[in-house]
């Protein structure tokens, strides 16, 4: 990873209070909802973004990021790659400081829309696994 990523990465890390994580799952063996504990766990608000579930770890599901009421520092996207683009639309309607999409998650043309609109951008990446690689997972 070269210095400008883990720049961002740490900016990120270092000033986001507020995530909404998308495609949070209620079942405890998924990354997804794995993630969202290690963020709690670290002192942010964490705001699952799940259609058609009413909570996530005990937090109430909110259908889409629009939803979420709250400003958001940071939308987490755990969906494939051919649907981040969506959510990183939403992410940037919403007011959001940053997109963050997972390991395995790349969309280049979502990602530059986002860099045009202000927006720090990870891709491919996993803030859980970035915490523990700063020595605070």
């Amino acid at each position: 990873m070269g210095d400008a990523q883990r720049e961002v990465i740490d900016r990120i890390l270092d000033t986001a209070k507020v995530f909404a994580v998308v495609g949070a799952s209620p079942s405890p063996g998924r990354p997804s909802h794995q993630v969202m504990g290690v963020l709690e766990e670290h002192g942010y608000e964490v705001h699952p973004v799940r259609p058609g579930e009413e909570e996530v770890r005990g937090r109430t599901a909110y259908p889409s990021v629009a939803d979420v009421p709250r400003p958001i520092d940071v939308v987490d996207v755990f969906r494939r790659s051919d649907r981040a683009g969506v959510h990183v639309d939403e992410a940037i309607a919403a007011g959001a400081k940053a997109v963050w999409l997972q390991l395995g998650v790349v969309d280049e043309e979502a990602a530059a829309r986002a860099l045009e609109a202000g927006l720090d951008v990870v891709m491919d990446r996993c803030p859980a696994i970035e915490l523990r690689r700063r020595g605070r997972a």
